[in-house]
């Protein structure tokens, strides 16, 4: 098949190949490439597709791509190139009389404009006689110089590792990053995903048109507007009114105005995936969500934290049963990640069509992670997992697909931990404690408590909340620490 040169854009390097290969499935393009020849510290990567019209569909909603070019030649000097260009004439007879435009570019170095003019200069045996067009070129070509990014040296190497010359086939939908930006966004909450990820999140859920894609925690609703602009049907719910209602004239409804995504995204609801009214039923093409982990907000399911303080008589708010008020919200407890990834897993299954797929952010402590974290599902295959890291945690993006029917009795299967069956306690608010310092003592001593009584591995997302906010009061402690040893040292 002939070669075509993909360009990335050098952001969220693990997520490129799962957005590719969705991409090619979306448009049924038959792709074919080297695995081994991907490299996250490079731009470039080379593909086998069957016809420009396939390289040109496979491209055209892509984020993570910004431009794929028909490969005409490669080598590590120009004078390789132009040897592979040159055994290639009926390439570039066709584009004698089109006008047209050379861009020289660098990866890892800069070219300075006499290079460019001396670099396309050597390509005059092209023989175009067109006008040249910088602005609207009926056909454009690069040569793309990779000189790679070696933090270890101190300025970029004399000569690059390798450069690429192609026409430029067509260009990624990176525009739409703008479009969605959050700070043009009419309503955003805390947990409001960014765009340049949600767009990506739809492409890895498959959605266009025709197909129903539903988030059970949708919060601002961030998911619902990038799989609707891809033409599907969106609809989702949450635990917490509050956030879909919005505040001061603004919410979800604000959005789907903002974006004109009318008739798109049908609805939001308000109730807990573990108490959802859905009928047994293949509903879905995909699920897409981010799960809430307590970074910015703690996962909740109703519930009481502890069923012996229930009331025997309703309460009433100025006779009012407080069920029957508009702003009542339901009592709810801690839900643990372990928890929520069982019951996301167990409502996929149940919920989705085959051949829908579940994508979703899965939080881990890295020195903690290992693959087998990863939660399954008898009739779930894994797809892709990339990994967007903050240091001392990280989320992965987790991608799995309903290969065929559920069968009654299977069930999600989770490496959880044995013998810990009371996790409230971990849960509680700050001001129920005294200090700090007692709420890190707290989560040690439990993790101590569990460790003595069980010595299974811990996956890297059990008990997250806890150690997040763990992590967070040592570095408060280490900063205050250094301000006092400073203050101390400038006083003397």
């Amino acid at each position: 098949m002939p070669k075509y040169l993909i360009q990335f854009a050098q952001f969220h390097e693990e997520f490129r190949l799962p957005e590719l290969e969705s991409l090619a499935k979306i448009e049924n393009v038959n792709l074919s490439f080297n695995i081994n020849d991907y490299k996250k510290d490079c731009p470039f990567f080379i593909v086998n597709i069957e016809t420009e019209a396939e390289a040109n569909r496979l491209i055209r909603r892509a984020i993570l791509i910004k431009n794929i070019y028909e490969l005409w030649g490669m080598g590590e000097n120009y004078e390789k190139v132009h040897e592979q260009v040159k055994a290639n004439p009926e390439r570039w007879s066709q584009y004698e009389y089109q006008s047209f435009k050379f861009i020289i570019s660098a990866f890892g170095s800069t070219c300075p404009s006499d290079y460019q003019v001396r670099i396309i200069n050597s390509f005059s045996y092209l023989g175009f006689k067109g006008d040249i067009n910088l602005k609207n070129p009926q056909v454009q070509f690069g040569a793309l110089e990779d000189y790679g990014l070696d933090p270890s040296l101190p300025s970029p190497p004399p000569n690059p590792y390798m450069i690429y010359f192609g026409r430029l086939i067509a260009s990624g939908n990176r525009d739409l990053i703008k479009k969605y930006n959050l700070k043009q966004r009419e309503y955003i909450g805390n947990t409001s995903m960014d765009a340049e990820l949600s767009l990506i999140m739809a492409n890895q859920a498959l959605a266009e048109p025709g197909k129903l894609i539903y988030d059970p925690f949708v919060g601002t609703g961030s998911f619902l507007f990038t799989c609707a602009h891809y033409g599907a049907f969106t609809m989702g719910s949450d635990i917490d009114g509050r956030q879909i209602r919005g505040q001061a004239n603004k919410s979800i409804k604000s959005n789907i105005e903002q974006y004109n995504l009318h008739g798109k995204v049908l609805d939001t609801l308000v109730f807990d995936i573990c108490h959802h009214p859905w009928r047994e039923n293949l509903w879905f093409d995909a699920i897409v969500t981010d799960p809430p982990y307590g970074v910015r907000a703690g996962a909740k399911k109703l519930g009481r934290k502890n069923p012996t303080k229930k009331s025997q008589v309703p309460k009433s708010i100025d006779g009012i049963p407080a069920h029957k008020r508009e702003d009542y919200y339901p009592p709810t407890k801690p839900y643990e990640m372990s928890e929520v990834l069982v019951d996301l897993l167990e409502f996929a299954a149940r919920y989705l069509v085959i051949g829908g797929r579940l994508v979703y952010w899965l939080p881990t402590i890295v020195d903690e992670y290992t693959s087998t974290d990863i939660p399954e599902h008898p009739c779930m295959k894994f797809i892709s997992n990339s990994e967007q890291n903050f240091g001392q945690w990280s989320r992965r993006l987790t991608t799995m697909e309903k290969f065929r029917e559920n069968v009654k009795g299977e069930h999600a299967n989770v490496n959880t931990i044995k013998g810990y069956d009371n996790l409230s306690m971990l849960f509680q608010k700050k001001n129920n404690i005294e200090s700090e310092k007692n709420i890190d003592e707290s989560i040690n001593t439990s993790c101590e408590k569990q460790q003595n009584s069980d010595t299974e591995k811990k996956p890297g997302h059990y008990l997250f909340r806890e150690k997040y906010f763990s992590f967070k009061s040592k570095e408060k402690s280490q900063r205050e620490e250094s301000w006092i040893r400073f203050k101390k040292s400038g006083n003397n």
